[in-house]
């Protein structure tokens, strides 16, 4: 086994800490209904943060990409022509293309906030907080696909599954935000089970 191989799974935990920070530098918004003026203002106030929490996002969900990749490869061991393990990375390459597009509206605002209509702001405020649909889908394809996957095969502990299933879920629903620290922790959690089982020896 080499070197690269042994240490993929651990880009699992790579997601799980760039989503964490993301978190932790964001700014939040201003709500749906606030004025193109306000939305100025906030992003001229905020903007280096945002920008910040906005290319943490794209770089978390490229670490995602490498380790649905990884996990597929743990899968396909087990279960080599299961059609679950290609919609686990099909569904990981939507959630990962939404989300980023979904981040991408709110960089779009730190550009040149200053330099923006009141109207032109309003109407990049509201697709940056609504753009959910494709990420939504991508999570839940991801998070139940995933979640069967392991239930049914084994691969990593059945708890790990039923608990990709419940956050593949709560991506579909209203609370899709609550679902992006929970599928990093869950990330975190895989990855690390899977660097631990991996064979020693890498070269």
């Amino acid at each position: 086994m080499t070197l690269h191989s042994r240490l993929a799974p651990l880009t699992g935990v790579v997601y799980a800490v760039l989503t964490l920070v993301a978190f932790a530098t964001a700014s939040g918004a201003p709500s749906n209904s606030a004025s193109g003026a306000k939305v100025i203002a906030f992003y001229e106030a905020h903007r280096s943060s945002a920008r910040t929490s906005d290319l943490l996002w794209m770089a978390a969900f490229a670490f995602l990409l490498f380790f649905a990749g990884t996990l597929r490869s743990l899968l396909r061991s087990t279960a080599p022509a299961d059609a679950l393990g290609a919609l686990v990375v099909a569904g990981s390459a939507v959630f990962a293309a939404g989300a980023i597009v979904y981040f991408n509206f709110d960089f779009a605002l730190t550009v040149v906030p200053q330099h923006l209509t009141p109207a032109a702001a309003q109407t990049l405020n509201i697709l940056a907080l609504n753009m959910v649909l494709a990420p939504s889908a991508g999570g839940f394809v991801f998070g139940v696909a995933t979640g069967l996957a392991i239930v049914r095969r084994g691969a990593l502990p059945r708890w790990l599954g039923w608990a990709a299933i419940v956050i593949g879920v709560i991506a579909l629903t209203p609370a899709f935000i609550v679902s992006l620290p929970l599928f990093a922790l869950w990330a975190a959690v895989c990855g690390v089970l899977m660097w631990r089982r991996a064979p020693a020896g890498a070269e």
